[in-house]
């Protein structure tokens, strides 16, 4: 039988167990929250994820360049930062991306210029026809005083502009004839980037602009919903409009290039020394940019040469000239909204 000395002993030792039992799972379970929370500070140390989304093919000039920037970065970090590019406006689409952007849905994009012009009017100064007579008026304008002060107005918008990058000069695309003077535009429907400046352009020709985001332009042409339209060539090649509009005049009237930018509250979150290696890799990247562009178009132009439906015109000084009498009321008016300062900055690269 059970005396009451026993059983005090008993309670003593179940007691005893119990409290070891509780201290024992209350250590178990701070070694776990400290390894849990050490295991995210040891992440966080290693890798910063950026989203970074674009609507063009992955081969293009600007899909290759989002491509080289990401390697540079993971490089220079040493794999700290990952950036996760989405080509194709898989994540976002042309509409939508600048929306996303300063809501700080995604991290990164590099919308047109057209695009942002939506946002500063002052940037209708990219879309002017013959602004660039060269590739070297555009890399002076990019990377200088100009590019610098455009890339500026974002920050009052939430957004850190990072650099220009260059798609390549635009060439004039028919349906059904080629487009070598003016009077030949009168009449036809043009599909054309959301841009008040382009819009003007292709009235000032007689023509009919229709606005449609570039993810819907090879849908719009396989329903006939256009006759011609503004683009690059290795936006034609790769996208393959020309099987639709074949007629080709090398006009380089304009010029489609990229803002690189990103979420600003993003930007300021990172730290110092992140934010420099990021500035190196897209410095770098730019630089590029802007050779593996021109080598490109330059290359895909000779690969559209050999396409024996591609009817291509290279435009005369002469003719050339007749454009740009037809295009001055635009720089007219962009001098009446914006002063000529700017326009003078970028002519006197030429000087």
């Amino acid at each position: 039988m059970w005396t009451m000395g026993k059983l005090w002993k008993l309670w003593v030792l179940l007691l005893m167990i119990g409290i070891g039992l509780v201290a024992w799972n209350v250590s178990r379970q701070a070694d776990q929250e400290r390894i849990v929370y050490d295991d995210e500070q040891k992440g966080l140390q290693k890798q910063i994820i950026i989203y970074f989304s674009h609507v063009v093919a992955e081969n293009t000039p600007k899909g290759l360049a989002a491509q080289k920037f990401a390697e540079l970065v993971e490089q220079k970090t040493n794999g700290r930062v990952k950036v996760e590019v989405f080509a194709n406006g898989s994540l976002y689409s042309d509409g939508e991306e600048l929306d996303a952007l300063l809501r700080g849905d995604v991290q990164m994009i590099a919308p047109s210029f057209s695009k942002v012009t939506e946002l500063i009017p002052e940037w209708q100064v990219l879309d002017l026809p013959f602004l660039f007579r060269d590739d070297d008026d555009v890399r002076r304008v990019f990377t200088g005083k100009v590019g610098a002060e455009l890339l500026g107005m974002l920050e009052e918008k939430g957004i850190k502009g990072l650099a220009f990058w260059s798609n390549g000069f635009k060439q004039m695309m028919g349906t059904t004839r080629p487009l070598i003077e003016p009077d030949d535009f009168r009449g036809l429907r043009f599909r054309i980037m959301p841009s008040e400046v382009i819009d003007k352009q292709f009235r000032l020709l007689g023509g009919e602009p229709v606005a449609v985001s570039f993810d819907h332009v090879y849908r719009a042409l396989e329903q006939h919903e256009f006759d011609g339209q503004e683009n690059t060539i290795s936006n034609i090649y790769s996208k393959g409009f020309y099987k639709f509009q074949p007629y080709i005049t090398i006009s380089n009237h304009g010029y489609l290039g990229y803002a690189v930018m990103m979420n600003r509250s993003f930007w300021d979150s990172l730290p110092k020394e992140i934010q420099q290696k990021i500035a190196e890799a897209m410095t770098e990247a730019t630089q590029w940019n802007l050779r593996q562009s021109k080598a490109q178009n330059e290359r895909e132009l000779q690969q559209l040469k050999q396409q024996k439906s591609v009817q291509l015109y290279l435009l005369s000084e002469e003719e050339r000239k007749r454009w740009e009498q037809k295009f001055a009321p635009l720089y007219k008016e962009f001098t009446r909204q914006f002063g000529s300062r700017m326009l003078n900055e970028i002519k006197g690269f030429r000087e």
